[in-house]
């Protein structure tokens, strides 16, 4: 659905690149993370694959098109889904979409349909311009969806939205993701980004520098800990077992064989950790 070669760009037109020699594919059917900080170019990368960005260098196809020599036929089949919001403050929610439909030459969701989907069906007939930061945010995701696109771009689909908010739009993604639809997820949120993708690329400062599913990133780099808790002597004692290491196993054993245990989990590493640990770098720079 996506193949990425080589990829550079940048805004001075010089050799200070943004993205630097990105290369990566996403398959037909897959939720394929593009995860960093603010500044690791993960927007000027999706602006190149959306045509908002001109292809500098490098080899690009979407949906089928070559970059090199864009088709606006190309927009019918992909949605975008921005951070910031950019919908028309002198329309209503429903004349944002009705305008919106217009542009596609495909057949188009209903509006209403959209609007209630993300919780914004009361306020309908309510101009964008009165509406909060989130509402916004919803209004400008269902947007994305009214082409019914069978590769969605969604840039940082939860931000600023309260968490019962943010779990729909979750499951939304998640059920037209099941329908078929391939979905590009750039975000800075780990914890999403576990939940949601099939994969995942690492990029800091316009590079590339880990790529892998969630669970296979957390087996290579993660250490094996499981965390008891039993009881001696009256007291209750707590220790976190390494399992990578054969004392430590040994210990483990001997608990579960003499011990009164209270409880006992694992604790593998959150993809936040793991990207820590491989670029060196906190997700809030």
């Amino acid at each position: 659905m996506i193949s990425v070669e080589n990829l550079f760009y940048s805004y001075t037109k010089d050799e200070q690149y943004a993205v630097k020699d990105v290369s990566f594919e996403v398959k037909e059917g897959e939720v394929f993370g593009f995860l960093g900080p603010s500044g690791a170019g993960k927007s000027t990368t999706q602006g190149v694959l959306t045509g908002l960005l001109p292809l500098q260098k490098g080899k690009v196809t979407v949906a089928g098109y070559d970059l090199h020599h864009p088709d606006r036929k190309m927009f019918n089949r992909i949605g975008v889904s921005f951070e910031q919001s950019n919908v028309y403050g002198k329309l209503t929610a429903l004349e944002n979409l009705d305008f919106y439909r217009k542009l596609f030459d495909v057949e188009t969701m209903e509006p209403e349909e959209l609007l209630k989907l993300v919780g914004l069906s009361e306020v309908k007939n309510k101009k964008a311009g009165t509406f909060s930061k989130g509402m916004k945010h919803r209004l400008t995701f269902a947007r994305s969806m009214i082409n019914q696109p069978s590769l969605w771009f969604l840039d940082e689909p939860t931000t600023g939205l309260d968490p019962a908010i943010a779990g729909t739009i979750k499951d939304i993604v998640k059920e037209k993701n099941q329908e078929g639809t391939t979905v590009f997820l750039t975000t800075h949120n780990m914890f999403i980004a576990d939940e949601l993708c099939d994969r995942v690329a690492f990029i800091v400062d316009g590079e590339i520098k880990a790529m892998d599913s969630p669970r296979n990133l957390k087996l290579l780099h993660g250490n094996k800990m499981v965390q008891v808790e039993y009881r001696e002597n009256g007291d209750t004692v707590k220790k976190l077992l390494d399992l990578s290491k054969e004392p430590e196993r040994l210990l483990l054993n001997d608990i579960i064989l003499r011990k009164d245990i209270e409880m006992m989990h694992t604790k593998e590493a959150t993809l936040e950790e793991i990207f820590i640990k491989i670029t060196g770098r906190e997700l809030s720079v």
